[in-house]
């Protein structure tokens, strides 16, 4: 990095962390006969960004050409991820997860014409059998045959039919790493949160469920029933009412976050990097900071300084 950038970076990128946790993944493909159908089941059943209340979430990866999926036919790479309770045992926020994952697959993916779903991560820590909560949508008349070189089971359908791999792989991977963009425009916003998302998808590995997200939360709240509410510190119309007490830098007035989920640390670091170097120098972005609560949220913290050594 040159003198200049450098510069930059100590200007712009406050001295703090972005704050992180554990979380169970898959990495799958999802082909279909053509390129609508592929972006409909990709975006649908990624679509809701859900881990803080429970759920699960995911983002695609990457969008495939036929070259590269196992049936030859056009595709998504996709990642759906779990929370870990840090009360509970693996096995049983394994389990909670295997059954989200399936809601996602049979109502998302499934419903679409010609679709299929293939295991994408060769370093598995474990595998999820899929003919329990989805293979028996065939109400017992699937059935298992090798396709394209995997076991995959076939659920028929009206339109004939469903293909999913027989066994998915999970792992842990790092999960909620974010950065936050401090704008003065919103023409600013825009070209930051589309510039960082073209950044942060050049490193392989990683997803951002959320894409640019107005909503940034913090871990307590006034109203439980919710979950995570908004942060109300960093919300700059709140100014009237809160007064000194807003956390928020004189003339900004857009703070948009983006929050990564990723395979690996290094992976989730790279990204971050990629994605705040992008909206440095972007007119109308002021700062760039990130959300982190003292270690309520997870144990993971990375440093944004410290991505540019």
């Amino acid at each position: 990095m040159g003198d200049l950038d450098k510069m930059s970076v100590n200007s712009k990128v406050e001295d703090t962390y972005a704050e992180a946790f554990a979380g169970v993944f898959c990495r799958v493909i999802v082909t279909a006969d053509d390129e609508r159908t592929v972006r409909s089941a990709a975006e649908d059943s990624t679509a809701t960004p859900s881990v803080v209340i429970g759920r699960i979430e995911g983002g695609v990866e990457k969008w495939l050409g036929e070259k590269e999926t196992p049936d030859h036919r056009k595709g998504a790479l996709l990642q759906f991820w779990g929370g870990l309770d840090p009360k509970k045992r693996f096995s049983d926020s394994l389990k909670k997860f295997e059954a989200e994952l399936s809601y996602r697959i049979r109502q998302d993916i499934l419903v679409k014409p010609f679709t299929a779903v293939f295991d994408a991560l060769p370093d598995a820590e474990g595998k999820l059998d899929m003919m329990t909560r989805v293979g028996h949508c065939g109400d017992g008349y699937e059935w298992v045959e090798k396709r394209s070189g995997r076991e995959v089971i076939i659920v028929p359908l009206m339109v004939p039919d469903f293909i999913i791999e027989r066994y998915l792989g999970y792992a842990r991977g790092v999960m909620g790493a974010n950065f936050w963009v401090m704008c003065k425009t919103k023409e600013a916003l825009r070209k930051a949160g589309k510039k960082a998302l073209e950044a942060i998808h050049t490193v392989n590995g990683v997803v951002t469920p959320f894409d640019v997200c107005s909503a940034g939360s913090k871990p307590e709240t006034r109203y439980p029933i919710i979950g995570p509410t908004t942060n109300h510190s960093y919300c700059p119309s709140l100014k009237p009412r809160l007064g000194e007490a807003l956390k928020v830098p004189d003339g900004v007035h857009y703070i948009p976050e983006i929050v990564i989920n990723g395979v690996s640390m290094e992976a989730v670091k790279a990204a971050t990097k990629a994605g705040i170097e992008a909206v440095l120098n972007i007119d109308g972005v002021l700062r760039v900071s990130a959300g982190n609560y003292g270690g309520k949220l997870g144990a993971y913290r990375i440093n944004l300084r410290e991505l540019f050594p």
